[in-house]
């Protein structure tokens, strides 16, 4: 009985499930170019509603990844 509810379920959302959309270069292009618009605004955005201190903390741990990736 239990078996046949999830064969039931399972049937019924494979059956509602959405084709496979085939991604085409024009896709991936247009997406990159919003993802530059938003970091654009993102970006300058997130940096006036941060504190000089946090910006700085921020930094600091970058550069300490950037320099420790570099040594090993």
């Amino acid at each position: 009985m239990a078996r046949r509810v999830v064969d039931t379920v399972i049937e019924r959302s494979e059956a509602d499930a959405e084709p496979e959309i085939e991604i085409t270069p024009e896709m991936r292009a247009a997406a990159a170019a919003f993802g530059r618009i938003g970091g654009k605004i993102g970006g300058p955005r997130r940096a006036e509603k941060l504190s000089a201190r946090r910006r700085s903390e921020i930094a600091k741990k970058a550069a300490s990844a950037r320099w420790s990736r570099d040594q090993e």
